[in-house]
């Protein structure tokens, strides 16, 4: 089965690796970050791996900028079967260093733009759609050194489930994959490892559907 498979916040980690392993199957790879050079790399990487590809250069935060891309893209290939938000901020500061107006920053990044990528993406979707976010252990164990990154990925983590409850009933599900581990480059938590917990993740028995789904490698 090939999809039309939109991936937010693309770049060479587990968002390159996922766009690679959908590219594999066919079908089409939309790939949206904030650095044109790695979207060139990754687009062609994805081209090389058979998928159409398809790269816009956008900043996640800015809603209009988000939703004008996704737009473009959805009308472009018609549908979208698999959309995944990947983006979050990192960083180092503790909560006693940490601003209000940095931890708002980086919650903008990490989840707010969750709700401009669905809701963009919601047109160009039907039953059978999926949505994919990658968790992280952060979300219930955060280092208290970066501790935007835990108020991000539990908030994030959370909205997934409501993004869930409210597209259950039009066939769409979503899922967080959350990663309880440290990514490396090679072992079971190496990109490649947890892009496939991703994509299994869409084929759950949607009877038995669940929005939160813990990857232990």
């Amino acid at each position: 089965m090939t999809r039309n498979v939109l991936i937010a916040g693309a770049g060479p980690g587990v968002s390159g690796s996922l766009a690679r392993l959908y590219a594999a199957e066919g079908g089409s790879v939309g790939l949206l970050g904030a650095e044109e050079d790695v979207l060139t790399q990754l687009r062609s990487e994805v081209e090389a791996a058979g998928a159409v590809a398809g790269s816009a250069v956008v900043d996640l935060t800015d809603d209009a900028a988000t939703r004008a891309a996704v737009t473009r893209m959805g009308e472009h290939v018609g549908h979208l079967d698999v959309v995944h938000f990947n983006p979050s901020a990192y960083r180092e500061k503790d909560p006693l260093s940490l601003t209000p107006d940095e931890l708002l920053e980086d919650v903008r990044l990490g989840v707010g733009a969750l709700l401009s990528l669905v809701q963009a993406a919601r047109p160009f979707m039907g039953p059978g759609g999926r949505i994919t976010v990658t968790g992280s252990m952060a979300a219930d164990s955060p280092w208290f050194g970066a501790a935007s990154l835990g108020v991000q990925k539990a908030g994030v983590q959370n909205l997934v489930r409501s993004i869930d409850a409210t597209l259950k009933g039009d066939g769409i599900r979503a899922v967080s994959v959350t990663v309880r581990g440290l990514l490396k480059k090679e072992g079971p938590f190496a990109p490649d490892n947890v892009a496939r917990a991703l994509r299994v993740a869409i084929d759950q028995d949607e009877a038995d559907w669940s929005a939160e789904i813990p990857y232990t490698g």
